[in-house]
């Protein structure tokens, strides 16, 4: 952030004044821990409300959003600082493309934040797509593999869309229950989190409307059908994940190629069949050349 301008956080002041004081508290308890800045860092797959989310939670139209590009084409960092703290959030596009995990957009990602350290990573997907499937796992895996494992220590589900009627014969919780559950047990499938590993990921779950025709309450809050006020109670789970005892994940070279950043995963396999193939197929057949050689009859007329 060196030399860069980051601009006030004007936006907090657009929130009802029960929000701003939660979140003025929020922020005076990370500043006590000694934690003056925080990165966010926003990954999920297209169309769930990333960037919405993003312009909710800063109180600013940040990021644009439209009915013609619903999302940022490349990852973007949004910065705002106030009494000394500096928020960053950064917005990244969706990371599948045609049925499947775009590997340029991790690509970009990476090169982006590079250098950078992620306090948090909110996975964002939304409460009304009911179904999980294989590529839901297959994102979770290349965060994890472009990441480590470890980003999972710093992470929160975010579910979108959550101000919405359950299907018959389902309340509000059990729906929001079920839901959690089986995108949780997708994103520990994906990681790779064991069983017994379980309660070392705890990962928490929130819920996000970014609708304006979001229910307020009487401090003129935004709310969830449960009366939460979401706005807060958000931040202030993103807090207790910054506060959590781990380590913010710094993305370097180590992180990105945890084996050997010199040598590209792809070029090993290659490298060791030469290997194999030179001590067991050329270097034998050198041998027997040699050999036959040396027993050779040297002809009279030469």
């Amino acid at each position: 952030m060196a030399g860069q301008l980051v601009k006030e956080w004007a936006g907090i002041q657009q929130f009802p004044v029960a929000t701003q004081e939660k979140l003025v508290d929020l922020l005076a308890k990370l500043k006590n821990q000694n934690a003056d800045t925080l990165t966010i860092l926003v990954m999920g797959k297209g169309g769930v409300g990333k960037s919405s989310t993003i312009n909710s939670i800063i109180g600013e139209r940040v990021v644009t959003v439209s009915a013609f590009q619903s999302e940022t084409p490349r990852p973007v960092m949004v910065s705002r600082s106030r009494a000394g703290f500096t928020l960053n959030i950064i917005d990244t596009p969706g990371l599948v493309e045609g049925g499947y995990v775009n590997d340029q957009v991790f690509d970009s990602i990476k090169r982006f934040l590079m250098t950078k350290t992620i306090d948090v990573l909110l996975y964002v997907d939304r409460l009304d797509a009911y179904r999980v499937d294989d590529l839901d796992k297959q994102v979770v895996k290349a965060i994890t593999d472009s990441f480590g494992k470890e980003i999972w220590h710093k992470a929160m589900v975010v579910l979108t869309h959550a101000q919405l009627s359950p299907p018959d014969a389902l309340t509000y919780e059990e729906l929001f229950s079920k839901r959690s559950e089986s995108l949780l047990k997708c994103v520990r499938q994906g990681a790779r989190i064991s069983k017994k590993d379980v309660q070392n990921f705890a990962i928490p779950v929130a819920l996000v409307e970014n609708s304006g025709r979001c229910n307020k309450n009487e401090h003129d809050e935004k709310i969830l059908p449960t009366g939460t006020p979401w706005i807060p109670n958000v931040v202030h789970a993103i807090t207790d994940i910054a506060l959590n005892g781990h380590g913010g994940i710094l993305v370097d070279q180590k992180v990105i190629h945890p084996f050997n950043p010199s040598i590209p995963k792809h070029n090993v396999m290659p490298f060791l069949a030469f290997v194999l193939q030179y001590f067991f197929v050329i270097k034998p057949i050198q041998k027997q050349i040699k050999y036959d050689v040396s027993r050779e009859t040297i002809p009279s007329w030469a």
